[in-house]
């Protein structure tokens, strides 16, 4: 069976036409030719057929093998063409080799056209193959590869090139961060395939109400930008409405389920020259989590002297801090004892473990940074860091100082904490880890994360009870219904809230608060502790109504863990 080749002939002569058909017929090909004689049909011939190559004459009137490749080339440059000529010199073939050509051939040795053919049939398609994974690499570099949309670099890029305009632009632009309402529960719900279905077909429902010149990136996972150019507020504000509501309007259809997302926009108008590229993104990042915290499926206009945007600003930067310090190991473990109010007690001297962050020859109070962690779900990192660097300091404890061996020590625990599945298997690893009994840890939880998720809140500590450790419910009585909870957790401590211990000696309520919960407490078989005693005459006062123990300035200050910890020298002392 003959091979078919496409094979167009740019030649004046018909006989020398026929010749070559004759010599492929010999080799076994059946030619599929067209022979032309000038530009434009030529051009015409290129356009309407595919072709495997294109043979042209040196010399043909009029139209010569040098306008032939530059026809050719300018049409396909991977379509090869060889020079077939009756009289051609030197130096004319080696210039039809470097403007395109792949080889020339004498007419009156027409032996060479069929070895040629077969080599320039295999390097043409050697050189399509390099040619579409160039292409494909290309648009990888520049393209997100779920969804078909540029990739965030790209997006950058352009980002960058409008900012940059704006010195000689009067023009205003649009910036657009869109993170999708409730795409986690169908993840989480469905898996990634249902997600990664999601987000191609949201890419479609994104196009709609943006313009062919405004440009839609995938900056990840559910987050995706849009650079409107030359686009007025108002105008961008009806595109904001329009996409939120194509959004809205979108129902997603997995396996006999059916789901409804939303979506919040960060609106940055680009007005300004001196504005940089990190700068507005991070703005239109903020603006985004601002429509979230307003009720999700709206815009947010980024404003300067927006103060819920400034205050999320200085939120963004502790997270940056938190992220760095976790890496770096750059928290670090204060302690604060907590002894028996009445000395004659017998009860022992608890301590409660508080972590600080040291940057350089600081050192930060929670109070700066926790805020920021609870807001961008960074507690769980940090519980598990102060959980594991508590244990070792606790084993160094117990090795080094025999006065605390009846000791307790209180950690504090995270709400998210409380509601992560995988957080009591981390919890039975370091208890695995450390040769410390758990008799000697008293996890504490504030009353408004415990009641929060009130079941899985009980089921966690009775988990961890299950294993020998106790609970503290912290800042007992801010609540609305505290003592109706105290049936249904099984702790072993109650903080009494620390805003009506400082105040016991001035205000009646507060005395009555006070005693009250240490009533209930001693009732229920829990010890009882008082926060924020400031002096003598609180302690004096605690003593009278009966509270068990007592923490504050009056008794002493957050001091390092390792002030905990007796030197080797002193032992052998």
């Amino acid at each position: 069976m003959k091979k078919v080749l496409r094979l167009l002939v740019v030649e004046d002569s018909e006989d020398d036409v026929i010749l070559m058909q004759r010599v492929l017929s010999k080799a076994g090909y059946d030619a599929d030719l067209l022979r032309v004689d000038n530009g434009e049909d030529l051009d015409y011939a290129l356009k309407t057929r595919d072709w495997d190559m294109v043979i042209t004459d040196h010399n043909i009137p009029g139209f010569s093998s040098e306008a032939s490749l530059k026809h050719v080339k300018a049409y396909d440059e991977h379509i090869p063409v060889v020079i077939v000529s009756g009289s051609i010199g030197e130096d004319i073939a080696v210039a039809a080799m470097k403007a395109g050509a792949q080889d020339y051939i004498m007419k009156n040795n027409l032996v060479r056209l069929v070895p040629a053919i077969e080599r320039e049939l295999r390097e043409v398609e050697t050189r399509r193959a390099r040619k579409r994974a160039e292409d494909t690499i290309r648009h990888m570099a520049y393209h997100d590869s779920l969804t078909g949309l540029i990739n965030r670099a790209e997006f950058e890029r352009r980002l960058k090139r409008v900012l940059f305009g704006l010195k000689d632009d009067v023009h205003h632009h649009a910036l657009f961060y869109i993170d999708l309402d409730q795409f986690k529960i169908i993840n989480d719900t469905c898996g990634h395939v249902a997600g990664d279905e999601l987000l191609k077909q949201l890419t479609v429902i994104l196009h709609k109400p943006i313009r062919e010149s405004d440009t839609l990136a995938r900056l990840g996972g559910d987050e995706f930008g849009i650079l409107l150019e030359n686009c007025p507020i108002e105008h961008a504000k009806i595109i904001a409405d329009n996409i939120i509501k194509e959004v809205k309007d979108f129902h997603f259809a997995w396996k006999n389920q059916t789901f409804q997302i939303g979506a919040s926009i960060g609106l940055v108008m680009l007005t300004d020259s001196d504005q940089g590229m990190t700068e507005v993104l991070s703005a239109a990042d903020m603006a985004c989590y601002a429509a979230k915290d307003a009720g999700r499926n709206r815009y947010h206009i980024y404003s300067e002297d927006d103060t819920s945007l400034i205050r999320r600003h200085g939120e963004m930067k502790w997270v940056a801090r938190i992220h760095e310090a976790l890496k770096l190991d750059s928290f670090v473990l204060y302690q604060q004892m907590m002894p028996a109010v009445n000395s004659q007690s017998g009860l022992a001297t608890n301590f409660e473990f508080l972590i600080r962050l040291k940057d350089n020859n600081e050192i930060i109070a929670p109070g700066a940074f926790i805020p920021a962690a609870e807001r961008y779900n960074l507690m769980p990192a940090i519980d598990r860091w102060v959980i594991s660097n508590a244990f070792e300091s606790i084993v160094q404890i117990a090795q080094t100082n025999l006065a605390l061996k009846d000791a307790t020590y209180f950690l504090n625990l995270s709400g998210t904490s409380l509601s992560d599945e995988a957080f009591f298997d981390f919890l039975r690893e370091q208890f695995s880890e450390y040769p410390l009994s758990a008799e000697q840890i008293c996890f504490e939880v504030t009353e408004t994360a415990a009641i929060t998720n009130l079941s899985s809140t009980v089921e966690f500590i009775k988990q961890l009870k299950e294993l020998g450790c106790k609970f503290a419910l912290d800042d007992f009585g801010a609540g609305l219904s505290s003592f109706s909870y105290l049936k249904s957790l099984p702790v072993d401590y109650l903080k009494i809230d620390g805003g009506f211990v400082r105040d016991i000696l001035e205000d009646p309520m507060d005395a009555a608060i006070v005693a009250a919960v240490n009533n209930i407490g001693h009732v229920a078989g829990l010890h009882t502790v008082a926060e924020f005693v400031e002096n003598t005459e609180i302690i004096q006062a605690l003593d009278k109504i009966g509270v068990d123990y007592a923490q504050g300035y009056a008794l002493a200050k957050p001091a390092p863990v390792e002030d905990l910890i007796i030197d080797a020298k002193e032992l052998q002392n």
